[in-house]
């Protein structure tokens, strides 16, 4: 495994027409070639370049191209937040079959940026659900073992799959989470499950190990309110979120570049309505939102950019503090259901 720059500079269109209003995500971006050097960045990106975790799930694999991919469309993308800076720290790149000293090399990234820069965000890119395991590790370096830490996956799947002869994979990373931190310290929503993705075990597992979770069938606009009641009080029981998305979350034709294309699916206008609720529930946290994540972007089964497309408008998001960014659910419900 190793961690390299970015291989080209973020590039996209310029506009002429009163350019300092005119901001893309291309010119919001600094290249940084180390989280101990000074930066002006106010939130960063780590890319995880790794098939190595969906090929022992027996997934489809192809999301080690999923950074790049994501860079693309992002770049591109307007950005209505100029106050954001964005450090992009490169890409941990998993070689072979190495995903536990891939994991390790991701931690580590992860816990040097959120501990020597005055990042306020952090996102990561995958790669396939194995990035949570690294990423969540780092996160935990940086803020010490007594900070609990809350987990909120949108995700198809549980991920609480119990590692076997293979090894960790992208469908083990929650249940090797609470191994490393012990039930009492084990703090995980799950959104967006789909009963026919899950055995039996699983569903027992969750629910004896405490973990709150609604279906995709629970994820419609009329469910909004009781989505956003419920994560405001996960959020005021933790020190710090910690949100990662799995794009299978999505309908098959909104991300049909995964691993595990959802037939029914959580709707895209649903999902935005989510993390605007999660970014505002954040402020009940005393250390907020440092850690952001999307995995399963695979360029090579996204026919036509549409996956990437959507993943940069999570992206944008994610990674914008601005009010346009996101309203509170409760306001958006009445919007969608009238549609």
């Amino acid at each position: 495994m190793k961690r390299v720059l970015p291989p080209a500079p973020w590039q996209g269109r310029n506009d002429q027409d009163q350019p300092e209003q005119a901001k893309r995500w291309h010119h919001q971006v600094e290249i940084q070639t180390d989280a101990h050097m000074p930066t002006d960045a106010t939130h960063g990106l780590i890319g995880f370049c790794c098939d190595a975790g969906v090929r022992r799930n027996h997934g489809r694999p192809g999301a080690a191209e999923g950074p790049a991919a994501l860079r693309r469309q992002l770049a591109n993308l307007a950005c209505h937040d100029t106050a954001v800076r964005l450090g992009d720290f490169g890409d941990v790149i998993a070689e072979g079959d190495e995903l536990e000293a891939a994991q390790v090399t991701l931690a580590n990234s992860v816990a040097q940026v959120l501990s020597h820069t005055d990042i306020s965000r952090l996102l990561v890119v995958g790669g396939g659900h194995e990035t949570a395991w690294g990423s969540f590790c780092g996160l935990y370096q940086a803020l010490g073992p007594d900070v609990r830490i809350g987990i909120i996956n949108l995700d198809a799947h549980f991920d609480l799959r119990k590692p076997e002869a293979l090894g960790p994979s992208s469908g083990t990373p929650f249940y090797q989470i609470r191994e490393f931190v012990g039930a009492d310290n084990f703090f995980y929503t799950c959104l967006g499950v789909a009963q026919e993705s899950n055995t039996a075990t699983l569903f027992q597992r969750a629910t004896a190990w405490g973990v709150h979770y609604r279906a995709d069938h629970e994820m419609a606009a009329a469910h909004l309110p009781a989505i956003c009641d419920e994560i405001d009080a996960f959020a005021q029981s933790v020190d710090a979120l910690y949100l990662t998305i799995d794009l299978d979350v999505l309908p098959h034709y909104q991300a049909p570049g995964v691993s595990a294309p959802a037939s029914r699916g959580v709707s895209l206008a649903v999902i935005e309505a989510v993390i605007a609720q999660i970014k505002q529930s954040a402020q009940h946290c005393r250390l907020g939102l440092p850690l952001v994540e999307l995995t399963e972007l695979n360029p090579s089964c996204d026919l036509q950019g549409v996956t990437a497309r959507t993943a940069a408008i999570l992206a944008n998001a994610l990674l914008s503090d601005s009010a346009s960014a996101g309203k509170p659910v409760r306001d958006l419900t009445p919007l969608i259901e009238r549609k």
